[in-house]
């Protein structure tokens, strides 16, 4: 006999998708509207968690916590445009994040071999940007670790 505290496919659910959240918190406008409030009320959530997400061994170091939101297309479209790069219209690119390696010649390595994986799809690489990070509040072992992003 086999039980299970899953519950069956309903609404927007379906129990295909299921997997572990521990210490996780969503919060959406289901007509899919964008705003600031949203971002402030999920920064608000994150920093309310005190479980696996945002806090790691030590209390100065975190374990990946974050915030998924859709893509800013007005403001990456400036910003790409700034380095020279035009972006195709909203809806039709992707952005990914990388968490690349501090050594800039290892780094330089990874970024190819990526840009190589994403040629294989059919999909091209429109460029790569650094994003601006502040290590001041890092612990110890996050400052250790901290990738280049």
């Amino acid at each position: 006999m086999r039980f299970s505290n899953v519950p069956p496919q309903q609404g927007l659910y379906h129990p295909a998708y299921e997997h572990e959240s521990c210490g996780i918190g969503f919060v959406v406008d289901i007509r899919g509207r964008k705003s600031r409030k949203l971002i402030d009320d999920a920064l608000s959530v994150l920093t309310h968690l005190n479980h696996r997400g945002a806090r790691g061994a030590e209390p100065d170091t975190g374990d990946g916590a974050g915030v998924l939101l859709q893509i800013p297309h007005a403001a990456l479209s400036l910003l790409a445009r700034q380095s020279g790069v035009e972006l195709p219209e909203a809806g039709a690119y992707g952005v990914g994040m990388c968490f690349l390696p501090s050594d800039p010649a290892l780094r330089r390595r990874v970024m190819s071999l990526a840009a190589d994986v994403v040629s294989e799809y059919g999909q091209t690489v429109l460029g790569w940007r650094d994003v601006a990070t502040d290590p001041a509040a890092l612990g110890p072992t996050a400052r250790e670790l901290q990738p280049h992003f």
